[in-house]
């Protein structure tokens, strides 16, 4: 046992297809530490999972939402993203996309949700929880952290008061989780962000992007990491439930097929390449979440069809490093190898 006397190997949490009870509770029995990504989830399914977590196994898990963003509605924009996506409706066979009636999750009802379900740990990323909000949440005995993509978000997230930091470097698949200035400003990897931040904190760093195997771990901790996150890696576990489209294009891909875009979500993020992200390619987007909740339909259905096209395909740059099928568990051990006690 490692930091917070949880194990030094954890899962990202994934937010979407990968949030399941089965993976997190698979990850946590196995000997690391899994961890919900619940940013998409109602408050009341929150509930449902952690429940279903906890009725698989003992073990501690954590669990993680985003940070209410700031947004303003545009409807312009929206309409003209909803233009991008008509044709692609039209060749999956589903009705002219819509504004969506909702485009994000109450953020203060799923914290509550998430403090009744009593997880080890809270985190947080894309914001800085504030100073007020952390210290409740210590108060009732939670382990919280923050997300940091440079220095900077490191520092107001230890004055803000989080028990630790997660070093999310450039290599990280899904979205960029820093908050302070461009998201194209903070584009660190994970070998330069670590080191850094555990030289200018007073706080354990967890080092996320890039890590896919027991060198991947002994790297990290060699640069002060005090436990790492792996998230890319564990999609391809048995526990994981991914569409079959979404499995295939991982197992194919190749490393030059990573790319940061926009076109899905509105927001900077890290997965393959495809038509999708190739022909909104420098597109002008309505904020996050606003294009998320609008190419859901598509995507959901993308997945039903088989047609990874259409699909956000989240992954990071180690991808081809690690992709042999398996149980989580394995894993799980096959990357503890590299820490050493």
């Amino acid at each position: 046992m490692s930091l917070f006397g949880l194990p030094p190997v954890w899962m990202a949490p994934m937010a979407g297809e990968a949030a399941s009870a089965a993976l997190v509770a698979a990850v946590s029995a196995g000997g690391g530490f899994g961890q919900l990504g619940a940013a998409y989830l109602p408050p009341g399914r929150i509930t449902e999972v952690a429940a279903d977590i906890r009725a698989r196994t003992a073990q501690p898990f954590g669990i993680n939402l985003f940070c209410p963003q700031a947004w303003a509605r545009d409807d312009a924009a929206l309409d003209a993203y909803l233009g991008h996506l008509a044709p692609w409706h039209a060749e999956l066979g589903l009705p002219a996309p819509a504004r969506p009636a909702q485009v994000e999750e109450d953020f203060e009802a799923q914290l509550q949700a998430t403090v009744a379900a009593r997880p080890a740990v809270i985190s947080f990323v894309m914001g800085d929880p504030g100073a007020a909000r952390v210290a409740a949440l210590k108060a009732q005995g939670f382990v919280v952290l923050g997300t940091a993509t440079q220095v900077s978000e490191g520092l107001a997230l230890q004055a803000s008061g989080v028990d630790g930091v997660i070093a999310q470097g450039f290599e990280a698949g899904g979205h960029r989780g820093g908050f302070l200035g461009t998201a194209e400003g903070a584009l660190i990897g994970t070998m330069a962000l670590v080191p850094q931040l555990v030289d200018a904190l007073d706080l354990p760093v967890i080092a996320a992007g890039g890590i896919a195997d027991a060198r991947g771990v002994a790297a990290a901790q060699a640069l002060g990491a005090s436990a790492v996150t792996v998230g890319t890696a564990f999609l391809l576990v048995d526990e994981c439930p991914l569409s079959p489209a979404y499995r295939a294009a991982l197992l194919a891909a190749q490393d030059a097929d990573s790319t940061l875009t926009r076109a899905f979500s509105g927001r900077l993020a890290r997965g393959l390449a495809n038509r999708v992200t190739g022909a909104l390619d420098g597109a002008a987007l309505p904020a996050f979440p606003q294009p998320n909740a609008a190419s859901r339909p598509m995507r959901q259905a993308a997945a039903k069809a088989g047609r990874a096209e259409f699909i956000s395909l989240w992954a990071g740059q180690a991808l081809p490093v690690q992709r042999a099928p398996g149980a989580a568990a394995a894993l799980v051990a096959a990357l503890t190898q590299g820490w050493r006690a």
